[in-house]
This record gives structure tokens, sequence and C-alpha cells, in this order.
């Protein structure tokens, strides 16, 4: 049986990444972060950014966030634009404030 190894107190795990890649109307593939996902009155939601690898140029950019919400059908789940703009300006403010309690962020 293999012993689990333990971090040692001041060490933390190296961060990985939720990417996922999307195609565009064009066929264009397009990778993101997922940064937060939650469910919204019986629907799941996902909120993503562009993702940029070099941290750095990363704190440099001025990333736009992506509100996606999760279907399924018959071949599994897909991602979809949210079309409906009362559901979009709920589900916004809804990761607004996830995200701004998560990463402690001032207003």
């Amino acid at each position: 049986m293999a012993e689990e190894k333990t971090p040692l107190p001041g060490q933390q795990e190296e961060y990985e990444p939720d990417l996922i890649t999307l195609e565009d109307e064009e066929g264009k593939e397009h990778v993101f972060e997922v940064i937060d996902s939650a469910d919204h009155k019986g629907s799941r939601y996902m909120a993503l950014v562009p993702y940029v690898e070099d941290e750095e140029e990363m704190l440099e950019a001025d990333l736009e966030l992506v509100l996606m919400k999760v279907g399924e059908d018959q071949d599994g789940e897909f991602l979809d634009i949210v079309e409906d703009d009362e559901e979009l300006y709920e589900v916004s403010n809804m990761f607004e404030k996830r995200l701004r309690e998560f990463f402690d962020i001032e207003q």
C-alpha cells in the first residue's frame, strides 16, 4: 500500500487551473479557466475567464468574465450562452457577490 505524502507546513500544493476549451461560431478554439460554478433556480452556471498561462501577463491582462449555462442533451453536458437579459442579470449578480467574497474584493 502506497503511503500518502502530507505537505509540510508552509508548503503549498501546485495550483492546477480547471481549463475548458470552447469553440466559437467560426470554429476557432478558445481556452478558458473555470473560476467558479453555481446553481441558480434549478440550472447550473459557470464563470470563466480567458486562460493566460504566464502569471505576470495574467496580472496585467484585462480579463473579461464569461458566464455560461450548463445544459444537457442525449450526448451529455454542454455549455451555452445566457440569452435572457433578466437571467443574465441575476446570474451575474450572484457570481459578482460570490467572487467578491472569495477573492476579498472591495468595491
